[in-house]
């Protein structure tokens, strides 16, 4: 039963009529409802609660009610009135709002906002039908619920991103909807400002499609001259196949072109794909099928192939004619926790080398990094986990394409066995510390593979596949490590490789009618080689501290020195069988290893037994920080971070015993800000006049050692805060789109993201300018000038973006090649944030594909293929 009226608030006014609305604009989130009475604030909130079931009200279930402020009842009527945060919830119906009056002699239900102090409309009713929509906000409902139907007035509700917004809505018990003066948007404010939109003067709503009387279309606001006395629209609950609509241009050197045009295709919630084709004036066309998979918690993936048939030359002429191109992608991931122990995953790339460059920047799918590239590659992988953990299966299809080369290298399958290393001689029920005996520790690894290398002409050509070369190798490693003289760190290892091969060669001359010609043989049948060495060695740390030096406090030094002795035998000696010799056509002995084209190689030739040394640098300083307070208020700043020289010494070499020294580091600098890295070869002999290392120490010749190749690179952001917010979105957009809900578009714009830092628009960073920069030096001997020379490689790249206004932003990359001497590919962007729409100018201003494009898109996602666009383009080898 119901509680009589609390008494603090016995003579409160109703807010509403009885009738439920007197607006003159019910529709309008803005307009003033007549006849209210202002609730004045209490000192004090109450909760009042009311849980009844009264027999023959036509209640069949219990009605809960809360009111947060305050609760009215008129036991005479049977009416209840509840304000301020007041909830009703009723079978599988909730509604909360600011003002609800509850009239069980009716059975109806009506629910409003009311005005605050500053005139402000608040508390809007909220509506939940439990039918598994979104909860409703609307202006004001009056709701008959034991005939379960209705009025709803000043509704906004969400659909796939787009808005739908009514002045009344009446729904009835079969879950159908009536609308008067509805509007269809893809802004969500009140009044759009922006937007495309469809007015529909009545309709009604059912579950899969909306019947509209008349409607007409709105573009910017803009009433288009064309109206239909009445419309029907497709509303269904899943995805259903569908035109795709196409763009349109007109590109340099393809003609006018209609791009992207195809249809949609949903098999089912798991699998759907999209089929499109671009056809241009000038006669070229292309292709593709675009096809996503999904397995909810197990995998999900995607394969795309393309075709294009581009025309080339002017018609009539000899040089007319046609690239015919394809590409080939497909994506595979599964999920961890669906099979444990076991892995699969696929990312597959490879095609003819020119299909980018002749689609030029036609494809909708194509971005300047497909353009620029000139490496495919491809990786298939399944691996397994057995004996708890210990034994690692890995089996694998890889495939690398170098587009400059027109080569293709395929290896299928490779395998790979790999088991954790191991103390065979330690005891499970050891107690104490290990003896030196139970410290030796043993690995073992395996390895198959089967691989061709090949110009991509000739791969699928008649005997393509008996070019494939294969093997297997066998590694066991033998360590043991121990702690020596109390500094320093005693190591001895034994490796012992085996491999296997079905193939081996042999050289020899032959005297032709020609002349003399080296031939090559390929005998096939089972052979081994093995090879093994011993190594030695101890190794320390040496700290220095240097003296305080202005603000630095001091500065460490640590110095970690190792050295091995090492040995391996001569693979070459005859009684091993590895190797095999030939005469030639003067009478000189060559020799030659019968392995020689193995995918593993052969054992060495030459006998080694020295002293390898390395000697490792990391000094850094303390200095005073006045904003980092931990550490006592001091901060760490590394100077030389990895700093490396490494080499060998053979003593049993007949010449040239001491190696080139290798080095390399890295160190930071404006507080971690930019990264260096440099790395680097010394050769300490002396050179002939024809190029040729001579045993003889360049120290003698006036200089401590000849440097032949240094590499040096680095990366700075000026505004950090850029390269971290770009990272944070990826990873959120990564989560948002990830699984069942990311399109193959989105899949496509978010690897465009990740690979390329500048198409990320950011509008909440008001600027940022990168930087990263790379040089290479290598010495080669130039037999025109009898001397040394320099081949130099060096590039300088930027990019980064500024907003102009809150709205506007401006992005640039571009960068210069300092041994070419000229700019590389450079681009400039505009962007503009309409709010529900976005609007972009991107343009290439030279190189071979200098282009514009203008494009204005909507943000609904329902509404992705609703774009218009602007393009121009070079497209091919017109400057």
């Amino acid at each position: 039963m119901l509680a009589t009226s609390n008494s603090t608030l016995a003579q409160s006014n109703i807010p509403l009529k009885q009738n439920g609305l007197q607006s003159k604009d019910a529709g309008s989130a803005n307009s003033k409802l007549q006849d209210t009475t202002k609730i004045k604030p209490i000192d004090s909130t109450k909760s009042v609660q009311d849980t009844s079931k009264k027999k023959g009200s036509g209640l069949q279930a219990e009605v809960s009610i809360i009111a947060v402020d305050s609760q009215k009842s008129e036991v005479a009527k049977n009416i209840s009135h509840l304000y301020r945060g007041a909830k009703v919830k009723y079978q599988d119906f909730e509604l909360s709002a600011d003002y609800i009056r509850l009239d069980r002699n009716q059975k109806k239900i009506f629910a409003s906002g009311i005005y605050d102090k500053s005139g402000k409309y608040v508390g809007r009713p909220i509506v939940i039908m439990g039918n598994g929509e979104s909860p409703k906000t609307v202006d004001s409902l009056y709701y008959d619920y034991e005939k379960q139907e209705g009025n709803t007035y000043g509704i906004m509700t969400e659909v796939d991103g787009g808005f739908i917004q009514a002045n009344i809505v009446r729904k009835n018990i079969y879950d159908e909807m009536s609308i008067y003066k509805g509007l269809y948007s893809t802004c969500n404010l009140p009044q759009p400002h922006t937007h495309f939109g469809i007015h529909i003067s009545k309709g009604i709503v059912t579950k899969n499609q909306i019947i509209s009387g008349p409607a007409y279309l709105v573009v910017m606001g803009v009433p288009m001259p064309v109206a239909f006395p009445f419309a029907f629209f497709p509303k269904p609950d899943k995805r259903a196949s569908g035109f795709l609509f196409p763009s349109f241009g007109e590109d340099y050197t393809r003609g006018f072109s209609m791009r992207d045009i195809g249809w949609y295709l949903a098999f089912n919630d798991y699998w759907d794909s999209e089929i499109r084709g671009s056809l241009y004036s000038k006669g070229s066309w292309e292709a593709s099928v675009n096809t996503r998979y999904t397995v909810n918690y197990k995998y999900n993936g995607g394969f795309n192939i393309r075709y294009a048939n581009t025309k080339v030359g002017v018609e009539g002429t000899d040089n007319y004619g046609s690239n015919k191109d394809f590409n080939v992608t497909w994506n595979h991931t599964q999920r961890q926790e669906a099979n444990p122990g076991t892995s699969f995953s696929a990312s597959v790339n490879f095609g003819t080398a020119s299909y980018f460059q002749n689609t030029g920047t036609g494809s909708n799918q194509t971005t300047y990094q497909n353009l620029a590239q000139n490496r495919m590659g491809s990786s298939i992988s399944y691996g397994k986990v057995f004996a708890d953990g210990k034994v690692n299966l890995t089996a694998s299809l890889t495939h690398s394409q170098d587009m400059a080369n027109r080569t293709i290298q395929l290896s299928l399958p490779n395998i790979s066995l790999n088991v954790s290393s191991f103390n065979p001689f330690d005891s499970k029920d050891r107690v104490g510390e290990q003896k030196w005996y139970q410290r030796i520790n043993v690995g073992y690894s395996f390895q198959a593979q089967n691989t061709v290398s090949t110009a991509d002409s000739l791969l699928f050509s008649s005997g393509g596949f008996k070019r494939f070369q294969n093997g297997f190798q066998h590694n066991i490693p033998v360590s043991l490590s121990l702690n020596a003289f109390k500094y320093f760190q005693f190591n001895t290892s034994v490796n012992y490789t085996e491999r296997w091969y079905f193939q081996s060669t042999r050289q020899r001359i032959d005297n032709t009618p020609s002349g003399y010609r080296q031939r090559l043989d390929t005998l096939q049948g089972f052979n081994r080689a093995y090879d093994y060495s011993v190594s030695t060695g101890l190794s320390t740390k040496i700290y220095g501290m240097y003296p305080k030096i202005g603000k630095i406090q001091a500065i460490r030094h640590v110095v970690t020195p190792s050295i091995n002795l090492n040995y391996r035998p001569d693979f070459s000696d005859p009684r091993y069988g590895f190797y095999q010799h030939y005469n030639d056509q003067y009478g000189n002995r060559n020799v030659y290893s019968i392995f020689a084209q193995g995918i593993y190689g052969s054992p060495s030739a030459g006998k080694s037994a020295g002293i390898g040394f390395s000697i490792d640098n990391n000094i850094e300083a303390k200095v005073k920080s006045k904003s980092d307070t931990t550490d006592g208020g001091f901060k760490k700043i590394p100077i030389l971070q990895g700093l490396t020289f490494s080499g060998n010494y053979n003593f049993v070499a007949d010449s040239l015993k001491l190696s080139p020294i290798t080095f390399s580091g890295r160190t930071a600098f404006f507080d971690q800000k930019m990264n260096v890295n440099f790395n680097g070869t010394f050769d300490p002999y002396s050179i002939d006049n024809n190029g040729v290392r001579i045993n003889r120490y360049a120290i003698k010749d006036g200089s401590l050692a000849r440097l032949t190749n240094f590499g040096l690179s680095f990366d700075y952001s000026l505004n950090p805060k850029a390269a971290k917010s770009r990272n944070n979105n990826i990873d959120s957009l990564r989560k948002e789109m990830s699984g069942a809900g990311m399109t193959p578009e989105q899949a496509q714009a978010l690897a465009r993201i990740s690979s390329d830092p500048n198409a990320f628009v950011d509008f909440n960073i008001p600027w940022n300018l990168a930087a990263s920069f790379s040089f290479n030096m290598s010495k080669f001997f130039n037999s025109s000038t009898r001397r040394m020379d320099n081949q130099i490689t060096s590039t300088l790249n930027l990019h980064g973006d500024f907003s102009v206004t809150p709205k506007w932003k401006v992005t640039f990359q571009s960068g210069y090649d300092f041994k070419q001497k000229e700019v590389v590919m450079t681009s400039f962007n505009i962007y503009r944030d309409l709010h529900c729409w976005d609007m972009s100018f991107g343009w290439m201003p030279f190189g071979r594909y200098r282009s514009y494009n203008v494009t204005i898109r909507a943000k609904a996602s329902i509404l992705q293929d609703l774009k218009l666009t602007k393009r121009a383009s070079s497209g091919g080898g017109y400057f």
